[in-house]
């Protein structure tokens, strides 16, 4: 079941190019605003794990999510005050939010080995998501130079954030 959820969050979070395939391209305000979502969901996921989980190796994937998230983020903000930018909230990031917090709320009802696969299981599904989505709409349709360099460098980390899921993924079969 929980395998089903994971793919349907990590569907809603390809909306970032498929809210925009009508015609209009996201504008940077708006990629700004989808890309600190994405890294806020992530956080929110994280800190519940933290809360829930007695594995060590969820317990550190989980820390490295709080610490990288929020170091990107910072460096987002940063970069929207630089360039006098206001992110802009849009259907894609609403949604996110919305499917990320019916997520969190039914990781809620899970514990031990239960909450533990299916939290890595989703963040597995979520940075593939996310980076597919960075690769294919937010990077390409980036206008800023400096915005475009920052995705870039999310989606390295994120790539890396991707690799270790899957392999605290296979450590809890």
């Amino acid at each position: 079941m929980f395998v089903r959820l994971s793919a349907a969050i990590a569907a809603v979070s390809l909306l970032s190019g498929a809210a925009f395939a009508e015609g209009a391209k996201p504008t940077d305000p708006q990629i700004a605003h989808i890309a600190y979502t994405a890294g806020v969901i992530d956080i929110a996921a994280a800190k519940q794990a933290l809360a829930k989980t007695s594995n060590k190796d969820v317990k550190a994937f989980a820390e490295n999510m709080v610490r990288d998230h929020e170091a990107v983020n910072k460096q987002a903000l940063d970069l929207v005050k630089k360039l006098k930018v206001t992110p802009e909230d849009n259907d894609t990031s609403k949604t996110l939010s919305k499917n990320a917090a019916a997520k969190l709320d039914e990781l809620s009802k899970l514990n031990g080995a239960a909450f533990d696969k299916a939290y890595v299981a989703n963040e597995v599904a979520y940075h593939k998501a996310v980076d597919s989505a960075l690769e294919t709409t937010l990077i390409p349709d980036a206008s800023n130079a400096e915005l475009k360099s920052l995705l870039q460098t999310g989606l390295k980390i994120f790539q890396g954030h991707e690799q270790h899921a899957e392999h605290v993924a296979s450590m809890l079969k």
